[in-house]
């Protein structure tokens, strides 16, 4: 039968968090789904482990690639209406699909929701801030800022990665905040106002702990969406906007770190977008 959802687990040497994560999948209370397990380059002996949960669980292995690519290569291969992923560090409620696939009975004209999550770093939990609301809707400036959307918590169908393209596998880093910029310029996103993900963090094999100066890669997902011809003129001033402030501040820790070349191109891109687009930087769309 083919399946309703397709869940895909991007990991990478998390062989003990990753049995746990799958085991929280296949707890869920939902529809029909099939469960992709990407095994990016593992040597610790995940393959062996997934063995132990038999059929229900399909792992593709491929040499180390990156998550973008191991996610990519799970869409590829899945055969589901609607995709969910899964970050192998990440736990989910019981209830988490079936209240999305709810959540899309009642909006049938949606094409992406989340959930809320529940944060725990170091094994203690933590109260999101304030500027880390989820958002909900047209929110397409407030994704500019930070990413407020979740691989773990989405759902999303196959039909807007149609629309607007898979990972992008050139970003080692804020893959995930590309992609929320590309959709969140096009639809709304919805959001199911229940803690069903369990988001652990703190651990050092994380991004956000191994990838220095993250901004130079959202600074480049904010070039490729305005080259993009995808943003209306509302949308892509504050774009614009956005850009300029990030490029300022990861100027200038170029420059007392010394690097000034990097400094000075990367503060001359807003004046070179903005020429391209027939204005200055900060100036209004009217």
């Amino acid at each position: 039968m083919k399946p309703v959802i397709s869940v895909i687990i991007p990991t990478w040497n998390r062989r003990e968090q990753l049995l746990e994560a799958v085991a929280s999948v296949l707890a869920q209370r939902c529809a029909e789904m099939e469960i992709i397990v990407v095994d990016d380059g593992s040597t610790d002996g995940t393959a062996e482990a997934l063995e132990s949960f038999g059929s229900r669980v399909a792992c593709l292995y491929q040499p180390r690639a990156g998550v973008s690519a191991a996610r990519n290569r799970g869409i590829e291969a899945s055969r589901g209406e609607w995709l969910a992923f899964l970050d192998s560090d990440d736990l989910w409620l019981p209830e988490k699909l079936s209240a999305q696939m709810d959540f899309f009975s009642r909006h049938p004209e949606a094409g992406i929701c989340q959930t809320e999550e529940v944060w725990i770093r170091n094994g203690r939990r933590l109260n999101p801030k304030n500027y880390h609301r989820k958002p909900e809707g047209r929110c397409f400036p407030l994704l500019l800022e930070r990413c407020l959307v979740s691989p773990s918590a989405v759902m999303i169908h196959r039909n807007v990665f149609e629309e607007v393209g898979l990972f992008d596998e050139s970003l080692p880093a804020c893959e995930d905040y590309d992609l929320w910029l590309r959709i969140g310029c096009r639809m709304p996103i919805g959001l199911v106002k229940r803690p069903l993900v369990v988001k652990r963090g703190g651990h050092a094999d994380q991004l956000s702990a191994t990838v220095p100066a993250l901004d130079r890669y959202r600074i480049r997902a904010l070039e490729k969406i305005l080259r993009s011809g995808a943003l209306d003129a509302e949308q892509r001033q504050a774009a614009m906007d956005m850009l300029e402030h990030k490029c300022r501040i990861y100027g200038e820790g170029c420059r007392r770190r010394g690097r000034e070349d990097e400094a000075g191109r990367v503060q001359a891109l807003p004046l070179e977008l903005a020429r391209e687009f027939g204005r200055s930087p900060g100036e209004d769309a009217g």
